[in-house]
């Protein structure tokens, strides 16, 4: 049996503009998104949640990929003033025998093997790219907030997919994991890996302002597969 949990906490910046769903089929089958709106907009906050139920639905009925693009499709049109609301995302299909995740933006997905938390995707920013790519420098600090997929840029060629085979998987938007240190989410994950909601529960909280005083919108979805036996 499949087993979930996910939690939200609004920022310091406004209303929410994270959001998340899990939606299980008739056969046992999850599909499940975790989905930060860029910005604040006027429409932000009350389109991710939809964004979020749309994106779940088709990942559980036809995949991962299809979960993006699916969502996409609700804002790729800007609107006729221009100011749709727009956003990033990471989402899975869970079934009897693995896991398929796709993502676009900083959106990032993670699984706990029993033993050690590994991060299974890489951030579409301009910052990772020039690091993987460009010149040696370091612009991280620069670059880290430019995205360079969203959902209302995304296509079949620009959405990331992987398998995961480990039966626990960590959905996350960046308001978790920029702002607490891998290696609490690794302890809070050895603590709470029994429990998908108080995991979900756990790492929101964790989240903590920066220098500034400035504390994201904090979204994480858990899902756990039982381990499959030969």
């Amino acid at each position: 049996m499949i087993t979930s949990g996910y939690a939200t906490r609004e920022g310091t910046a406004k209303d929410n503009a994270d959001s998340a769903t899990v939606y299980e089929m008739a056969d046992g089958s999850v599909g499940a998104a975790v989905i930060d709106g860029i910005g604040h907009g006027p429409h932000t906050s009350r389109t991710a949640p939809l964004l979020a139920e749309v994106a779940a639905r088709y990942a559980a009925h036809r995949g991962a990929v299809q979960g993006i693009l699916g969502a996409g499709l609700l804002v790729a049109d800007p609107g006729p003033t221009g100011d749709e609301a727009n956003a990033v995302g990471v989402v899975a299909r869970v079934y009897a025998d693995g896991i398929r995740v796709a993502w676009v933006g900083d959106c990032r997905a993670y699984s706990w093997n029993g033993s050690a938390l590994t991060l299974n995707t890489t951030d579409q920013t301009m910052a990772r790219w020039v690091e993987q790519f460009g010149p040696p420098v370091d612009v991280t600090q620069a670059y880290g907030a430019w995205i360079r997929v969203s959902l209302a840029t995304a296509t079949i060629a620009t959405v990331s997919e992987i398998e995961v085979t480990e039966p626990l998987v960590i959905l996350t938007s960046d308001g978790v994991h920029d702002q607490t240190p891998h290696q609490v989410l690794e302890d809070l994950v050895r603590e709470h890996a029994h429990d998908p909601q108080a995991l979900a529960d756990a790492l929101v909280a964790a989240a903590q302002p920066d220098e500034t005083g400035y504390r994201d919108d904090a979204t994480a979805v858990v899902i756990h597969r039982p381990a499959t036996t030969a």
